[in-house]
């Protein structure tokens, strides 16, 4: 079977969207590689994230053929890229960020849709009115259209239910591993040149994701103060204006020496930027669902989150979570991590044996379960 996919975060995008598109690619690639895969994207860009999936012989990329295509390539992707499926014999198109072509009815074949969340629905005040109503649009449309869709949690599960009126029997909930580098747990001398490299003297907690106002960072940095002195605060991700909210606070409260931004860190030393924390904080208001969560728990960091979406399912029952508002009850579980480390150290062995259900062969297992469920649907029709 040839199966296609919509390429562009995977070639453009290093982050969630990117990460996913790129990982589910090449786990299917590996266990089922009597199949053909290729990637649909409006161009093609140097991203050394590609190198290990173009090393198969079994994916492809597919970019427009002319001009036109290549000029406009928001078009092509919405609408061109139906008849190259068409063309190429494609059996089954997956679109991978929660978008289908306009005219995909035009491909008579079976589609499906991966949709990682709808925050655009709960957090409005955080897009802006035209962003919001193309999103909450494109999803609709294909969530209607797709033959199934994949949720990457229960709560986006329940998100898509309650905003677009999906039935539950057409959603499958099939949760992401994360990238193989945070499989192993980093060596104390790997950590040493990583924590030397930005700088990093003191024992510090780690907080991972874009610096913007849904992510809460706010709750650390306010947190950072009733906690030792020696204990500082990195943030991981890149700035938006939200960040300047943040330099006030650390300002106003001099604390500019416990608090570290990282905004370029390469992603080859994230396993040992987790590794070397004390935990991690990742108290985000809303998520689809948490990679940072896995990736500290996968190399054997605890992680404190936020309750109220998804992050407690991707925590698991061990890992602490406290109300995104409330730094009293932040500062108080970190307290207690600080003053019992046995609680501590049990807090990460039981964390890191839950996120093994996270991982590459139950992702293609049941991805390529979801395709055949898509299949006999389609031609039950």
């Amino acid at each position: 079977m040839i199966i296609g996919f919509d390429g562009k975060r995977a070639i453009e995008n290093n982050t969630g969207l990117g990460n996913y598109s790129r990982l589910l690619v090449e786990v299917l690639a590996d266990r089922y590689p009597e199949n053909n895969y290729i990637l649909y994207a409006p161009a093609l860009k140097d991203n050394n994230r590609m190198l290990r999936l173009l090393e198969h012989r079994n994916i492809d990329i597919s970019t427009p053929a002319n001009s036109m295509g290549r000029a406009f390539g928001s078009v092509w992707r919405s609408k061109g890229i139906t008849g190259c499926l068409v063309e190429d014999h494609v059996g089954l198109y997956h679109g991978l960020s929660g978008e289908l072509p306009i005219n995909i009815r035009d491909f008579n074949n079976p589609t499906v849709l991966t949709i990682h969340d709808v925050i655009f629905r709960r957090f409005p005040e955080c897009y802006n009115p035209i962003d919001r109503k193309i999103y909450d649009y494109k999803f609709n449309r294909s969530a209607q259209e797709a033959t199934r869709i994949i949720a990457i949690s229960e709560q986006t599960k329940r998100d898509i239910m309650e905003f677009y009126d999906i039935p539950e029997e057409k959603i499958d909930v099939i949760y992401q591993g994360c990238h193989a580098q945070f499989h192993r747990v980093p060596s104390e001398k790997e950590i040493e040149i990583v924590k030397k490299k930005y700088g990093l003297d003191n024992p510090y907690i780690i907080t991972v994701g874009t610096v913007e106002t849904r992510k809460n960072q706010a709750m650390a940095v306010r947190g950072i103060r009733g906690l030792p002195d020696e204990l500082d605060l990195v943030i991981v991700g890149r700035r938006t204006p939200y960040a300047k909210t943040l330099d006030k606070y650390i300002s106003t409260y001099s604390i500019e020496s416990r608090v570290k931004f990282i905004e370029h860190a390469d992603f080859a030393d994230l396993p040992a930027l987790y590794a070397g924390a004390f935990c991690s904080s990742y108290t985000s208001r809303y998520e689809g669902f948490g990679i940072p969560v896995i990736e500290s728990l996968s190399v054997g960091t605890p992680v404190v989150v936020a309750t109220g979406s998804c992050l407690e399912e991707a925590a698991g029952p061990s890992s602490p979570a406290v109300d995104p508002d409330d730094v009293e009850e932040w500062i108080n579980t970190l307290k207690e991590m600080i003053n019992y480390p046995a609680s501590r150290d049990k807090i990460a062995r039981e964390g890191m044996k839950y996120v093994r259900r996270f991982n590459d062969e139950d992702m293609a297992t049941r991805t390529m379960a979801t395709y055949m469920k898509a299949i006999e649907e389609y031609d039950g029709e």
